[in-house]
């Protein structure tokens, strides 16, 4: 069977100069983190509010599982009941993130937890598989252009699976007691493990990135509980599927190459830390007024963006401030609708 020896791994791309530059990077934003966190109460409940929404809508459809924007919104606010499987699910994930959220000090890492948090997910469906591990063999597939399915990787057996985890989880408690790595490589290094055991029927995409909140909380990594890590990797989710592939090569016999994955999960909480950098600073800055704010945020924008973009964009502005200021730009003719209705979109004109 596969053997896990995560300092091994650790050891083998540590010196990687990408790497190194990425971990420098993000530990000078986490040294900011004790200013960012007594930023005002009001702002970062709103960013946690916002990035639950993202977190939970992004990382359900990543595996196909949606709903419209205004249910997802409602159903994790906990006004709306799910009606059908995919907002079961939803609600599941929900309740799993907001659990992490609240207590991840006092959550521990190993197979128990693992298929407690598996159980929750799937609370709400009924299905039996919630909080077991798989009971035949799964395979991780591709879809080419044609619609085609090829098989891209073959995780471990049933029987093989639940010796694993353990052993996975075990290793890693080890390394972090000893304080004998930085987790920042550790941690998207026990992910990657995890998702080729890939130890469930169904949910193994959505847990990894569960996990991966949980260990990054634990290690005192909070910008993931305001800025969504989730939609990070939904928007790059073809990166995020390409250097999976390419540190599983080999894997089952330990010649995998981790460097590939490490360095795309440190981009992206590289990301996370520069986007809530950004949010409390132009919360903090009073000499910006919300019309220049917005009028930026045009001026930056690519292609048209809507209401809830600039929303996400300025969690401490209220709708009604920024539904002025856009009737504003309009009357001053700075922006142009480009559709009408309930998905009103607009672009920069000047």
């Amino acid at each position: 069977m596969r053997k896990f020896n995560l300092m091994e791994e650790y050891n083998s791309i540590i010196s990687n100069s990408n790497i190194i530059n990425l971990i420098t990077k993000i530990h000078e934003y986490k040294g900011k983190q004790s200013y960012l966190l007594d930023a005002k109460k009001d702002t970062l409940e709103t960013l946690l509010k916002i990035a639950k929404i993202q977190s939970t809508s992004s990382s359900n459809k990543i595996e196909g599982i949606s709903t419209t924007d205004k249910r997802i919104k409602e159903i994790v606010n906990k006004k709306l009941e799910p009606k059908n499987r995919n907002e079961e699910e939803i609600a599941g994930y929900r309740d799993v993130l907001s659990l992490i959220h609240d207590h991840y000090n006092y959550i521990d890492i190993n197979q128990n937890t693992i298929l407690q948090l598996h159980r929750d997910l799937y609370k709400y469906t009924g299905y039996s598989y919630g909080g077991k591990f798989k009971n035949s063999q799964n395979y991780i597939e591709e879809i080419n252009d044609k619609g085609e399915k090829k098989i891209r990787f073959t995780p471990l057996s049933p029987v093989e699976t639940p010796i694993a985890i353990e052993e996975l989880c075990k290793n890693y408690n080890e390394l972090v007691n000893n304080e004998a790595c930085d987790l920042l490589v550790l941690i998207p290094i026990f992910i990657l493990d995890f998702v080729s055991i890939h130890p469930f029927n169904d949910g193994n995409g959505r847990m990894s990135r569960l996990l991966t909140l949980l260990l990054l909380y634990k290690a005192n990594y909070l910008a993931g509980k305001y800025i969504s890590i989730e939609k990070i990797i939904e928007d790059t989710k073809e990166s995020y599927y390409d250097t999976l592939q390419k540190s599983s090569i080999n894997w089952h016999s330990n010649e995998n190459d981790y460097s590939y994955f490490v360095e795309y999960y440190l981009g992206i909480i590289l990301s996370a830390y520069k986007e809530f950098d950004v949010k409390i600073s132009m919360v903090e800055n009073k000499k910006i007024t919300s019309y220049d704010r917005i009028t930026n945020i045009f001026k930056e924008a690519i292609i048209p963006i809507d209401k809830s973009f600039i929303i996400s964009k300025c969690p401490d502005l209220s709708e009604t401030t920024i539904e002025r200021i856009l009737h504003r730009l309009l009357k001053e003719e700075k922006i142009m609708k480009v559709s009408g209705g309930r998905y009103t979109k607009y672009h920069w004109n000047i």
